[in-house]
């Protein structure tokens, strides 16, 4: 918390964070619309948060949490049943837990009150667009106030919010990428034709091949480490049935009638959509409760506390240190562009507005954000403030591993419930980037261009 008031202090020494919007910004600070600043010093917010999260889990940050008047009363009970838990081997998992719960609080709080905000005009945008040393207070006193909130239920019934939360934030990482395939393919694409160069071809060949020789050597590993002769059953499943369903949507992106109704269809895309898939297939089989066939699960229960002297085991695995760089980038993607496809924006409420564009964004040589929302929103608070509640959840299970007490409150163990909502995401995925194939020939009538 010490680091926060640090901040605090910090931010307040900005003028342009006390008032409402537009701003006066720090003269380093090139002119920049009004929303982008706003989108980004929430995104800031939500990073700010997870930093903290992190330090929380660091082993030993961690064994010094329970000195925190009150963090570990209330332990006795879970779901009504009395329990021997202790308290002290599950600090990490609990303070993660709860600045999740204070991340996701303050942004549904602003998901509520910018409901149906049209366009600067409306007070509450000044509410969204400025004030920022206030908002910052608020996050703050949220935040102290759920390292108040007895354990109980909470814990358990807070793991199904971070599952839910988690894979429909997933799904908006699966779109994003989808987007990105099918705009990076579009340009190399454009590039070629418009300078006539073999170099953007080559490039184009290059980089896919990069892509699927990292996702062919990615499946042999999984099945390597994860899979046994004998047993394992689950996992060779899962990785065959993604392997097979990335050959189909390969396959299907080069058919002729494909590539007659979207030129720029090709292996880019399919070949990032696979690559990813295997993450996920990765990830979901990094939370298989098995010690054979999965060596990198983690274990702890009540008998390795955190104030022992015995060295604790670390929170962090590969597939969570992937998830949270793909989490930076995502939540990036959504805080500063707007999709080149017009559905995409349309679905992601995130259409940018020309009202008032860039005519008042320099003054007499003074840099500033620029109002370019007066006769319109470029993108709709409510649901960006939705996307990073949803992108709180996200962090709050990668960085605890998905992992919750078992039956017995006596072990932090990976249920199955993990793997199965990492897996079902990735068949979603998968089916996304398949219609967005197939709908120009499902659908005739419509413009997909």
């Amino acid at each position: 918390m010490g680091a926060c008031l640090g901040v605090c202090s910090l931010l307040s020494c900005v003028s342009c964070l006390c008032g409402s919007a537009p701003c006066l910004l720090c003269g380093c600070c090139p002119s920049a619309k009004n929303s982008t600043i706003s989108r980004l010093i929430f995104t800031f917010f939500l990073f700010l948060g997870t930093l903290v999260s992190i330090i929380m889990i660091i082993p030993g940050v961690e064994k010094e949490l329970h000195k925190l008047p009150g963090f570990c009363e209330g332990s006795g009970s879970v779901l009504g049943v009395q329990t021997h838990v202790d308290c002290s081997s599950f600090l990490g998992l609990k303070a993660v837990y709860r600045m999740g719960f204070a991340m996701a609080a303050f942004f549904f709080l602003f998901a509520i009150l910018m409901v149906c905000v049209r366009s600067s005009k409306d007070p509450r945008a000044a509410v969204q667009n400025g004030f920022w040393f206030f908002k910052f207070l608020l996050l703050v006193g949220i935040t102290v106030g759920a390292f108040y909130i007895p354990d109980g239920a909470f814990t358990s019934v807070w793991f199904y919010f971070g599952v839910v939360g988690s894979f429909l934030f997933i799904l908006i990482q699966l779109l994003l990428l989808i987007d990105f395939a099918h705009s990076w393919s579009q340009l190399w694409l454009r590039n070629a034709g418009e300078s006539n160069a073999k170099g953007w071809y080559a490039a184009l060949c290059t980089i896919t091949s990069i892509f699927y020789a990292a996702s062919i050597a990615a499946v042999v590993l999984l099945y390597i480490y994860y899979t046994k002769p004998k047993g394992c059953t689950e996992g060779k499943v899962l990785i065959s049935i993604n392997l097979i369903l990335c050959l189909i949507v390969s396959a299907v992106s080069i058919l002729p009638k494909i590539q007659e109704a979207q030129p720029h269809s090709g292996l880019l895309q399919a070949s990032l959509i696979t690559l990813y898939t295997i993450y996920i297939t990765w990830a979901a089989l990094a939370n298989v409760p098995s010690q054979a066939c999965n060596p990198t699960l983690l274990v702890r229960n009540s008998t390795s506390s955190a104030t022992s002297t015995q060295p604790l085991t670390t929170w962090w695995d590969a597939p969570s240190i992937v998830g949270l760089i793909i989490f930076i980038l995502c939540t990036l993607f959504i805080s500063i562009r707007s999709s080149d496809h017009p559905e995409v924006n349309k679905l992601m409420l995130t259409e940018e507005s020309t009202a008032g564009a860039g005519a008042e964004a320099v003054e007499h040589g003074e840099h500033r954000a620029y109002d370019n929302e007066q006769d319109g929103v470029s993108y709709n608070y409510t649901f960006f403030h939705l996307c990073l509640l949803l992108a709180a959840l996200y962090i709050m299970m990668t960085l605890t591993n998905w992992y919750r007490p078992d039956e017995s409150l006596r072990m932090l163990s990976s249920p199955w419930t993990a793997v199965w909502v990492k897996i079902s995401s990735s068949w979603a995925g998968l089916l996304l980037y398949l219609w967005t194939l197939v709908a120009p020939l499902v659908l005739p009538d419509r413009d997909f261009s």
